[in-house]
């Protein structure tokens, strides 16, 4: 068997593992002040878009099936977080934006999260954290423009 001794061999399931454990331990803080991440992380992702986002757009941010993510958009309409509203460009097509309460709960989960984040990030520098997030940015454009070619090489 061979082991991975590299820094570029271990990357990848490093990287997974510590992405997965980093949300398992936010979702757990986070529920125990009583949000659940089926409704704090769509409520992010769209104040990321400030034009608003379709719902399949949305679905694959948050990671979850159209049809679930249906159930989650019906919740938060009712609660007053989120509208929809018909897309300027494509009649047919709707896009799903945060209302003011909605905007204003996303603020209160920022905050709880960057509170948390500060105690995990203690021993990290500003430097550090600023090299890890150019890092990050350059393999998210990387990883977007491989999702681009492998979904034009997959309708061709």
């Amino acid at each position: 068997m061979t082991t991975m001794t590299t820094p570029r061999a271990r990357f990848g399931l490093q990287f997974s593992l510590i992405a997965r454990q980093w949300r398992r331990v936010m979702q757990t803080h986070l529920a125990s002040i009583g949000l659940t991440d089926t409704t704090w992380v769509p409520l992010v992702h769209l104040s990321e878009c400030e034009d608003g986002i379709t719902l399949k757009d949305l679905a694959l941010r948050v990671g979850v099936g159209g049809s679930s993510l249906v159930r989650i958009i019906d919740s938060l309409e009712r609660d007053g977080l989120i509208e929809r509203k018909r897309d300027a460009a494509d009649g047919r097509a709707k896009q799903i934006v945060l209302t003011p309460a909605g905007q204003s709960r996303v603020d209160c989960i920022r905050n709880e999260l960057s509170r948390f984040e500060e105690t995990l990030l203690i021993d990290l520098s500003d430097e550090e954290l600023e090299a890890m997030a150019g890092a990050f940015e350059r393999l998210q454009k990387r990883l977007d423009a491989y999702e681009s070619n492998a979904g034009a090489e997959a309708s061709t």
